[in-house]
């Protein structure tokens, strides 16, 4: 059903790099590069991140409760991405840990723009 997510992002180089390193070894690469915008996923046809400078030329900005969650198989991989993440360069936004018992394992990061993102896991 999602065809793509976008986070506006104030550097675009610095956003794909951030965002193709943290999802390559998920086979995700930049699929289209366009002069304000960057589609970053595994195909075309498959739900993709894109980020790109803000079409109004107004500085870019984190949506406050606005979050993108990505699903990983298991908690090693949770806590695995939120690692990678921070060596990236992200900042924590929530230790790896379970939010509700026996249900959802979940990680929280913001990147160098302040966008949100969770890694987690259903354990249902």
């Amino acid at each position: 059903m999602i065809s793509y997510v976008t986070l506006g992002v104030s550097d675009l180089a610095a956003a794909k790099k951030f965002y193709s390193e943290l999802f390559a070894d998920e086979g995700a690469k930049v699929l289209l590069d366009g002069e304000r915008i960057s589609f970053i996923g595994k195909s075309m046809a498959a739900p993709m991140l894109a980020v790109c400078t803000p079409f109004n030329q107004e500085p870019a900005s984190a949506g406050n409760g606005t979050m993108v969650a990505f699903a990983q198989k298991g908690k090693a991989e949770v806590d695995a991405m939120y690692n990678k993440a921070i060596a990236l360069g992200a900042s924590c936004d929530g230790a790896p840990g379970e939010r509700i018992p026996n249900a959802f394992y979940g990680a929280y990061v913001k990147d160098a723009d302040g966008n949100k993102l969770c890694f987690n896991h259903f354990m249902m």
